[in-house]
């Protein structure tokens, strides 16, 4: 009963957005934030960036966007502080509901704790590509603003420095992300 009840709902409220301002194609630009977990990493962490998404046609789109983002491994044995570029395709299915995938370059320091510096691991700087999935909901708050809310899968697999003890050993650090964000017409 619950189900055809929000089911009902959404569909409902499919019916409330006007077509014109739901699937205008056009640019748009605004900043986002969200919340990030590896799979090994000691805790969630939030995220913070700018997007692009250019809406080619009612079901077609490409966002570019660049962020920046840090994560615990091993205890604080070490920090790695990511500035990821990423660019997605998007196809939206319904006028508010889009999916993709894309590509993106991970500049990655890795900031490898006073301990391990003093035994002769020295801090690195990377650069990595990683793929992702992507699935959101893209609302118009009005023909020249739109909020947005996805979440994404990144296939990321860094190349950790063997650490003594194994600190790292099999760490894993494909990720997702929780992201909401405000778009501006340009």
């Amino acid at each position: 009963m619950f189900r055809k009840i929000g089911i009902g709902l959404l569909l409902g409220s499919l019916l409330l957005f006007p077509p014109t301002a739901k699937s205008q194609p056009g640019a748009y630009i605004g900043p986002h934030l969200g919340i990030q977990k590896s799979h090994d990493a000691e805790d969630a962490n939030y995220l913070v960036g700018a997007t692009l998404r250019l809406k080619l046609m009612p079901v077609i789109g490409i966002e570019g966007d660049i962020g920046y983002r840090q994560e615990k491994y091993g205890s604080g044995a070490l920090t790695a502080k990511s500035w990821p570029f990423t660019v997605t395709g998007l196809l939206y299915p319904l006028p508010i509901i889009y999916g993709g995938i894309g590509g993106g370059w991970y500049n990655t320091t890795f900031d490898y704790s006073d301990i391990y510096n003093d035994a002769g691991i020295d801090d690195e700087t990377k650069s990595e590509f990683g793929w992702h999935l992507v699935a959101g909901l893209e609302l118009p708050a009005s023909p020249n603003v739109h909020v947005y809310g996805d979440i994404r899968y990144v296939f990321l697999e860094y190349k950790f420095k063997e650490l003594p003890d194994a600190v790292l050993d099999g760490a894993k650090s494909d990720f997702y992300s929780i992201n909401i964000g405000v778009l501006f017409r340009l």
